[in-house]
């Protein structure tokens, strides 16, 4: 094989990729993002050494999360982007070491290799085929690490973004180095399982804090009705999660001329109070991102991605020279967006190319309704509780998480389109997009779609949880009439998980497939120790998870 990769939920044959990503990365790609985890492990050690000593290294810090987002799933295509880290990567060690050495910290000789290791650009490619998954000969601690080095590239990805609002966790960051230096250690399964689910509590940590950093900077999002419409106007698509580059898109746009439309998971920007108030600001276009390619044909403008969900255009694609990459995100031949010193970003090469292409070609027109994050829904708690205490509400379905390819994920929609009358989705992630355009009404008043946002506002539906927990004063949160139905793609969809089964949460449903890196004895622990299970047919599952028979229709 010329590189092997499980991360995603689409693991060729449910096995692994081994010779090139379904998701579009060649063997190259994978191969070098291997070997930047490798040498992010080697930060990580070196730095794990300092905080144990009262040594912390802010830029260390920064380096770690920016490393973990830019290999997770879709993210990043770019090999000189790749190289570049791996390098930057090395500079940092020394950094790190000098600090340790200035402090007065001894650095052991035997530390692992990857804090030593420094090769030539010509050495990269052999020394990634020696550090790469399978490096590890042990299927269930393999399983382990890799679990938990996806937990950690998930919580890396919602860190970027609270730290690009100026929010900052020193104990997310610590746990970060503490993960990754284990994942070089000699630790039994019972020890990787117990890091595994620490990790799961610094997730739900690191959610909260991207929510503090959203809603103290942008507001709490409110209920509100989004366009899916265009109007006649140039237009500049936006895609992926980072709410600061929405933000500077907005206003670099505004007077302009040019309008701006969301893709994807930037869908719920719409919901937060500072961004209404830009009247250019015009509505979602399209759906998920895995139909981007004829989506971005019909859109005619530009499109900037601020993060992961990237699909790489064919050859022959229209639309190839109108990407643009910022934050970790990056592709071959796109045209990349740094931020300054400042944090200040510049997108008028963006806005100068939109005003060169024609208005988007209209797909769809009609609104969707969404803003139901945990503030919002908190204060229709009253209402929420007593369609309850009626019967109004029987039970909540959880259906968070991601979307794909997949031809078995149509599974969702049937799912929610069977479900009785008398029951609420509560959906957070592009998962949404499988049900959040179907005509399935409300009860009293309140929609049966509540929409939290993006992935990482899976915290909202947590916090939701356990506001109706303590309603009904409850003393195990799987008492309430909540269910779980989780659909997976990538390494952000992992940390939710970990962190819902750090908060007690038992039972889950997870598809449409169980991941490729878990090993029959780690998947085994999972379902003896929580309940985790697979999917199966529509109707079987909705009368499990309702816990009666439905009637024949």
């Amino acid at each position: 094989m010329s590189m092997f990769c499980y991360q995603c939920q689409e693991a060729a044959k449910g096995i692994g990729c081994e010779i090139k990503g379904v998701c579009g990365k060649d063997d190259q790609v994978s191969n070098l993002q291997d070997l930047l985890i490798y040498v992010t492990k080697g930060v990580s050690i070196l730095v794990n050494l300092g905080n144990q000593n009262g040594v912390s290294i802010a830029k260390a810090d920064q380096y770690v999360f920016e490393a973990l987002f830019t290999t997770i799933t879709n993210a990043n295509f770019d090999n000189k982007a790749i190289v570049d880290k791996i390098k930057e990567g090395f500079a940092i060690r020394e950094i790190v070491k000098t600090e340790l050495q200035v402090k007065g910290v001894g650095i052991p000789e035997k530390l692992h290799s990857s804090t030593k290791w420094m090769g030539t650009e010509d050495e990269f490619d052999l020394k990634a085929t020696k550090v790469g998954v399978l490096a590890i000969g042990n299927e269930d601690i393999r399983s382990l690490n890799e679990l938990l080095i996806y937990g950690l590239k998930g919580m890396a990805a919602y860190a970027e973004h609270a730290s690009t609002l100026g929010y900052l966790s020193g104990d997310v960051f610590e746990f970060m180095h503490r993960g990754l230096a284990a994942t070089t250690e000699e630790h039994s399964a019972d020890e990787l399982v117990a890091l595994v689910l620490e990790c799961g509590k610094f997730g739900v940590d690191v959610m909260a804090l991207l929510d503090k950093a959203n809603t103290e900077t942008y507001g709490n999002p409110e209920i509100t009705e989004v366009n899916l419409g265009v109007r006649n106007n140039p237009g500049i698509l936006i895609s992926g999660h980072d709410l600061k580059d929405m933000e500077l898109l907005l206003k670099q746009t505004e007077g302009t001329g040019v309008d701006v439309y969301t893709h994807s998971e930037m869908l719920p920007a719409h919901y937060y109070p500072a961004f209404k108030k830009y009247e250019h600001f015009v509505g979602n276009y399209g759906n998920a991102w895995w139909k981007q390619k004829e989506e971005f044909t019909s859109f005619n403008g530009p499109i900037l991605f601020t993060t992961n969900c990237i699909v790489p255009p064919s050859k022959s694609a229209t639309y190839k020279d109108k990407i643009y990459t910022t934050g970790s995100s990056g592709l071959f031949g796109a045209t990349h967006i740094d931020a300054n010193e400042k944090g200040e970003k510049d997108f008028s090469i963006i806005i100068e190319h939109a005003k060169k292409c024609e208005a988007p070609i209209e797909i769809e027109t009609g609104k969707i309704v969404g803003g139901f994050a945990h503030n919002q829904v908190i204060a229709l708690a009253d209402k929420v509780v007593d369609a309850v205490k009626t019967g109004a509400i029987k039970k909540f379905f959880v259906m968070a998480g991601c979307d794909g390819r997949m031809k078995g994920r149509e599974y969702y929609s049937e799912f929610a389109q069977e479900l009785p009358k008398d029951t609420v989705i509560l959906t957070a992630g592009c998962a949404k997009y499988r049900y959040n355009k179907l005509e399935l009404g409300d009860i009293g008043g309140i929609p049966r779609v509540l929409d939290a946002g993006q992935c990482n506002d899976s915290y909202s539906l947590a916090v939701i949880a356990l506001k109706l927990k303590e309603v009904f004063e409850l003393n195990d949160i799987n008492d309430l009439p909540i269910v779980y139905n989780i659909a997976w793609y990538e390494q952000k969809a992992v940390i939710v998980l970990l962190a819902l089964l750090h908060l007690g949460v038992k039972d889950i449903h997870l598809g449409p497939t169980l991941p490729a890196f878990l090993s029959p004895n780690v998947a085994n622990v999972l379902v003896e120790n929580f309940g985790i299970s697979g999917i199966s047919d529509v109707k079987s599952d909705i009368n499990k998870m309702m816990g009666v028979e439905l009637e024949e229709a």
